[in-house]
């Protein structure tokens, strides 16, 4: 199995980084505007919209107040995935920035490169949306 570890340094505060990570209908507002269109939640699954007309249907596996954890799971998309389990924390990072890592697994090891790609174009639009809430710029 492969794993992507990535690590996402933040200007916000980490009650807020967590309010947006745990506000797992709002996706396509609050973390990855442009990535989907829109979101539906039915239970514990996510219904991502894509701009190319496509859907990703995820399981939404934990969100852990406490430890600040959002865990998920793809169960259908556009890639041909055997397992995908993704996990997002959010930790404090000196006084005014927030890390938040974000693990990815998954199979076939051959998607590897595609899927980094898609992590790091992702935390990109993440933190900038983030930080733009954060500073009052709210989507």
């Amino acid at each position: 199995m492969s794993t992507i570890h990535k690590e996402i340094l933040i200007d916000s505060s980490p009650e807020h980084v967590w309010d947006v990570v745990s506000d797992a209908g709002a996706v396509h507002r609050r973390l990855v505007p442009g990535y989907t269109e829109n979101t539906l939640m039915n239970g514990h699954e996510r219904t991502l919209f894509l701009p190319n007309g496509g859907i990703t249907r995820e399981l939404i596996i934990s969100i852990d107040e406490k430890e600040q954890r959002m865990a998920y799971a793809v169960k259908e998309g556009r890639m041909p995935l055997l397992h995908h389990h993704a996990s997002f924390q959010v930790l404090p990072h000196g006084d005014k920035y927030t890390k938040l890592v974000w693990i990815t697994d998954f199979l076939p090891e051959e998607l590897a490169t595609e899927i980094e790609a898609r992590v790091n174009r992702g935390a990109q639009v993440m933190k900038e949306t983030i930080e733009a809430e954060a500073k009052g710029g709210h989507q």
